[in-house]
């Protein structure tokens, strides 16, 4: 089945489609989860494990920035990793079912005939082996990555190979981009930006001071290093295999005090500090960096050992003491922070309304003019061309612009609500795209990916119902608070 490379399965088409492939798997509804179980797995698809030095190696290959590591334990981000690596897996597993092959004959002609390769015109072994060098790849590994790419396309082309796209949807995706549009709007920045009494900023302070505090936690740590471990000063295999059997011990759940014991390590405690490393006199302590004391704040548990591995030191630590220390009303952090809020209420509270006055057809053109002159507002004209053909709009607000109907009225503001405007459409007019035109076939692209990607979706929900995915909570758990 699917036993051909298509040609038009190396078309940019399926190029950019692979790239999106595990997109529907992001998301997706999942089997029931378990919290118990080996706690060297982290997910199961039907009876196939993901063991977790799997996913951790797939964790590390991403190169997540600082900040990305830093967050793990706050975001869901470790989750939708682990959701793409499971829809990469259970796609796999779709090849292994449909019996999608690829003969060596034909992964060497997909590689000599890469221009990636190329020297003077023709395939290079040279270029080839200084590519996999300098990319930290072995031969075995890539052209094993490559196989399986080619083999995603080639499913991809048996999906959605026979689509053909009509004008009328090329049309419609350049629309999307390309109208000239006529329009008046108020900019309402000027009418969010009012300034805020003292007296507001203090009724906001006490009646919300709960959220205006700061953690403060007291750890008890123990470092492992060579010479406390195995009595040298080397990294080397019999350290690394004594680090391996805490870390083990420490998924066990063996008590803190019983690992220090066993080991003979120093028992420390950190005293009350803050994620910054600063005690509550606000001075900072120097019994750790402030780095290793912001990730000892990623424990949420008192008295549950974990082990923690940071920039080649490793530590066992428990959580002893947490408390809440108010904020100082009068610092720029807490201002800054209250007339933020005080601005997001603002803008939430006068969109609401505005949004119901045009949404019940009580916000006219007439309204619209009375509005601009009660705030001191000025009603400005703009003809728009396309998404980036202006600097007062972001190409996100321009394309909600693109979508609302002529003489008519709509609210239009960013996601983060730092650009709010009410938009008066006075007319539109659609131009033509022609086949000659150089940007045809990137439209019609658009319009074939829309296309397929619904056809994907389709696929993606008898995928759901074919295979039973679980996941691993609190390994998942132990895992994010590993980084």
């Amino acid at each position: 089945m699917l036993n051909s490379i298509k040609k038009y399965s190396k078309t940019f088409f399926f190029k950019v489609l692979v790239g999106i492939i595990i997109l529907p798997f992001l998301f997706w509804g999942m089997g029931d989860v378990f919290s118990g179980g080996s706690q060297n797995v982290v997910a199961k698809i039907d009876s196939e494990k993901i063991s977790t030095r799997d996913f951790i190696n797939y964790l590390n290959i991403l190169n997540l920035s600082d900040q990305e590591r830093k967050d793990l334990p706050e975001t869901t981000l470790a989750e939708k990793i682990l959701s793409e690596y499971i829809g990469k897996k259970v796609l796999i597993l779709e090849l292994e079912d449909l019996d999608v092959v690829l003969e060596d004959s034909s992964l060497k002609e997909l590689i000599i005939n890469d221009k990636t390769f190329f020297k003077e015109n023709k395939f290079s072994r040279t270029e080839y082996e200084k590519f996999l060098i300098t990319s930290g790849l072995n031969a075995a590994l890539f052209e094993s990555n490559m196989a399986e790419q080619e083999k995603k396309r080639q499913l991809l082309n048996f999906l959605s190979g026979g689509i053909e796209i009509p004008h009328f949807l090329v049309q419609h995706e350049f629309n999307k981009e390309n109208q000239i549009k006529k329009i008046e709007f108020i900019n309402l920045k000027n009418l969010y930006n009012k300034p805020i009494s003292e007296k507001k900023i203090e009724e906001v302070f006490n009646k919300n001071k709960e959220f205006f505090t700061e953690d403060f936690k007291d750890f008890k740590y123990a470092e492992l290093t060579p010479l406390n471990i195995i009595g040298e000063n080397e990294y080397n295999e019999s350290f690394f295999n004594k680090i391996n059997l805490i870390e083990n011990e420490v998924l066990d759940n063996v008590e803190f005090n019983k690992l220090a014991s066993a080991y003979n390590l120093n028992i420390n405690n950190t005293g009350l500090v803050n994620k910054k490393n600063k005690n509550i006199d606000k001075k900072i302590s120097t019994k750790l960096n402030e780095k290793i004391v912001d990730r000892f704040f990623k424990i949420k548990q008192q008295n549950i050992v974990e082990f923690i591995n940071l920039d080649k030191k490793y530590f066992i630590v428990e959580l002893t003491k947490k408390t809440l220390i108010q904020k100082d009303k009068n610092s720029k952090e807490v201002r800054d922070s209250i007339k933020a809020q005080i601005n997001i209420e603002n803008k939430i509270t006068e969109n609401s309304k505005l949004a119901k006055d045009i949404a019940g057809k009580k916000f006219t053109k007439s309204n619209m003019e009375i509005f601009a002159k009660e705030n001191n507002l000025n009603i400005d004209s703009i003809t728009l061309n396309n998404l980036e053909d202006n600097n007062t709009f972001s190409p996100g607000v321009v394309k909600r612009i693109f979508e609302t109907d002529d003489k008519s009225i709509n609210l239009i503001t960013d996601n983060m609500l730092k650009d709010n405007f009410i938009i008066y459409t006075k007319e539109t007019k659609l131009p033509t795209i022609k086949k000659q035109n150089k940007d045809y076939e990137n439209f019609k692209l658009k319009a074939k990916l829309n296309l397929a990607n619904s056809i994907y979706n389709i696929y993606d929900l008898s995928l759901n119902r074919k295979y039973n995915v679980e996941i691993n909570n609190k390994t998942l758990n132990r895992i994010k608070n590993s980084f």
